[in-house]
């Protein structure tokens, strides 16, 4: 455990005017206030805010977050209140220890909702001070180190898995690799023992085998460098056992078959001896295809830049090299802790100025829109993750993108009007469709109309989180006061029919009794069919027997179902309403309409067997109906099962028989294959029933077709 004296000097030594008085004090203070407490190493607890508060001194932290690091525990597990860390250190100290407590408060327990809104409270705890945030990363560091001495598996495994999808990400995003690496390795070493075991063995033979392969390739690299007059620090490292086996996973290859388990970095004085660094080893060694990024001229997200390479090394060894300033370097190695560095001449790059707070402040926007803290840690999931990819609009402002990013994601990371009135988009100056999954370094224009609104199926191909939380806000408010206005009608019917005026005073007694805030919240449930309209009626009047059957009158609304659907008669107009994938229904197919909780109206044929779930709920069943000859100019999606001859050109006749007929094949399965036949599912684009049925009839009189009938299954 570092002595007083050792931790006030290492301050001292990078910051000379650091408030000595106030370091003491709370060294002194935190060893007072934890008294006798031990940690479950058996060491004295007062060593866990000793070693973090060591922790921030090696990213060269200033005075207040040092002393944050030694109080951090002190309110929330000792006799000391927050009014104590006032009094003796100020608002600042006090401000920084109140946002460090708040988290530490609500540890993450299982559950994801708990967990979800933990992670709320620490996104909107950091965005007042980042401080908070690192602090809390170098408490989480020093509990992950110590983390086998606790003897529970369980909690073991929860703490190293909330680490790895939590503070990893966060520690990467502030740019702190060093923390970012240690605690994706200690995670993994809990999470997967026996993969970690396997690559260190492998590593550990591998060494025996080549020897310092490292010095002798940064011996080499250095030769060369020293050949155009170039004072580089070459240092070399292997990558760390988690890193080797994300990307074992995602290539899906064998350790054997890994060839760039080596990285190398060249730090420089200057920008330009940056690019005569790349020039000199490109000509040295053989480039690897697509492995280059220029992250100098592009910057990351949270500040980083560096230039990246892939090359066929010394000893013909595939091996990473990032070149990079010294500068750079600070800024990749400390993050947002460089912002506090007490070093002269340090100026960072102002390209990357506020740009390690942008995903923040996204997050805080997302935070604001999400339905509830599980869609939140969802969104928040996505965001962390990013393979980033640099788009640019006319006038070439740079929008940085998660790979499979689409005109939508990028019309809301512009501004969330720009995406909730997208109506197209023009990528390198062609029109394309919305869901196009953009490419580095293309060139987007939006196309916006005041009178579009998101429409519910961009949640389904966007990627950004911030793109997904508006589009879902937006639908869920829509579909909100669907549901509430079918709720009240629901309500209303119940009571009418079983011979009982309905009037608001009735219900609004009870409304503590359905867990409702108010008459709304209760009529959304009820549309939702969380809430039978007939438990509302009983519960208003106890003795009642009812009549299960709900019969809905015949007045008429209207509604779509999906991109291509006809318009329907129903009961909920601007609801989201689409077919079952199970019966396939057809315009001429009689219908009915399913009210599915979180998911508006499902429309099936009559005789689909998966209404029989539903026989005892009759207030979800809507009376539906097709509206107009619309559905002449839609296509929907009939399937057919079919019996094929096992004879050259068979297929190829199918096909043209479905064609010659205005069909469209959209999917085709083979379910069973003999030396004779063929069986297959397949799905037909068409207009109607009766198109449905003159495709059927030209496909039984062809020579090559043994049977075929319309199915749903």
């Amino acid at each position: 455990m570092m002595r007083q004296y050792e931790l006030v000097e290492r301050v001292r030594s990078y910051d000379p005017s650091a408030d000595e008085v106030a370091l003491n004090k709370a060294y002194v203070f935190s060893m007072q206030a934890h008294g006798t407490q031990k940690r479950a190493s058996g060491d004295p607890y007062f060593s866990h805010p000793v070693e973090v508060a060591g922790i921030l001194s090696e990213k060269r932290l200033d005075a207040a977050s040092i002393i944050t690091g030694l109080l951090h525990d002190t309110v929330e597990d000792t006799v000391a209140t927050l009014s104590d860390i006032q009094g003796r250190f100020g608002d600042e100290i006090a401000r920084l220890v109140d946002g460090v407590t708040k988290l530490s408060q609500l540890e993450l327990q299982s559950g994801s909702t708990k967990q979800a809104e933990n992670f709320r409270k620490l996104v909107l705890a950091m965005s007042e001070d980042i401080r908070v945030l690192i602090v809390k990363i170098a408490d989480r560091l020093h509990n992950m180190r110590t983390l086998s001495f606790i003897k529970s598996p369980e909690k073991r495994h929860r703490i190293a898995l909330e680490t790895m999808e939590i503070y990893v990400p966060l520690a990467q995003r502030i740019g702190i690799r060093d923390w970012q690496n240690e605690l994706e390795d200690l995670a993994f070493g809990e999470l997967n023992f026996d993969a970690r075991e396997s690559i260190v063995k492998r590593l550990d033979f591998l060494h025996r085998e080549s020897g310092d392969v490292i010095g002798r390739i940064i011996d080499s690299l250095r030769r060369n460098l020293s050949l155009i007059r170039i004072d580089a620090d070459v240092h070399g490292r292997e990558k760390r056992p988690h890193s080797i086996w994300r990307k074992m996973r995602r290539k899906s290859v064998g350790f054997e078959q890994l060839s760039d388990t080596m990285a190398f970095r060249i730090v420089v004085k200057s920008v330009e001896d940056c690019y005569r660094v790349l020039w000199c080893v490109h000509s040295n060694y053989p480039l690897v295809a697509g492995r280059f990024k220029d992250y100098i001229s592009l910057p990351k997200q949270n500040g980083y830049q560096s230039l990246h390479t892939d090359v066929i090394g010394p000893e013909n060894q595939r091996i990473e090299i990032q070149i990079r300033t010294t500068d750079m370097h600070d800024v990749a190695e400390l993050g947002v802790a460089a912002h506090w560095q007490y070093k002269e001449g340090v100026r960072l790059d102002r390209r990357t100025e506020g740009r390690q707070y942008r995903w923040l402040r996204e997050l805080l926007e997302i935070l604001e829109n999400a339905g509830g803290p599980e869609e939140f840690l969802e969104h928040t999931r996505m965001e962390m993750f990013p393979d980033q990819l640099f788009c640019f609009s006319p006038k070439g402002e740079v929008q940085v993108l998660p790979k499979g990013a689409t005109p939508i994601d990028f019309a809301y990371a512009v501004h969330t009007d720009v995406g909730n009135h997208c109506v197209g988009a023009k990528i390198n100056g062609r029109m394309m469709p919305l869901r196009t999954q953009l490419r580095n370094g293309d060139q987007v224009e939006i196309l916006t109309s005041n009178s579009q609104v998101p429409s519910p199926g961009w949640a389904s191909f966007v990627v950004t989180a911030k793109a997904r939380s508006r589009i879902r806000r937006f639908v869920r408010l829509q579909r909100n006061d669907e549901y509430c206005r079918l709720g009240r009608e629901i309500v209303e019917k119940v009571f009418m029919q079983e011979g009982y005026e309905y009037t608001d005073s009735a219900i609004s007694n009870l409304l503590l009794e359905f867990k409702s805030d108010t008459l709304d919240d209760l009529f959304t449930r009820v549309g939702q069919g969380e809430i039978a309209g007939h438990d509302v009626l009983k519960t208003v009047f106890p003795g009642i027997k009812t009549d299960r059957t709900l019969l809905l009158d015949k007045g008429k609304s209207i509604a779509r179902a999906g991109e291509f659907s006809v318009e329907i008669t129903g009961f909920a107009p601007g609801m989201e309403v689409g077919f079952a994938k199970c019966c396939h229904p057809l315009p001429g197919d009689r219908i009915i309409g399913i009210l599915t909780t979180g998911k508006g109206i499902s429309i099936h044929t009559l005789d689909c067997e998966a209404l029989e779930i539903f026989a005892e709920m009759p207030e979800r069943w809507m009376e539906v109906g097709w509206f107009g000859d619309g559905s002449q100019l839609a296509r929907f999606i009939g399937r057919i099962r079919i019996v094929l001859a096992n004879e050259p050109g068979a297929l190829g006749t199918l096909s043209t028989v479905i064609g010659r007929d205005g069909g469209n094949i959209s999917n085709l399965r083979v379910i069973d294959r003999s030396p004779d036949f063929f069986e297959l599912l397949i799905d037909i684009e068409v207009s109607d029933t009766n198109h449905m049925s003159d495709i059927i009839a030209a496909l039984r009189a062809t020579s090559a077709v043994r049977d075929v009938e319309r199915t749903s299954h």
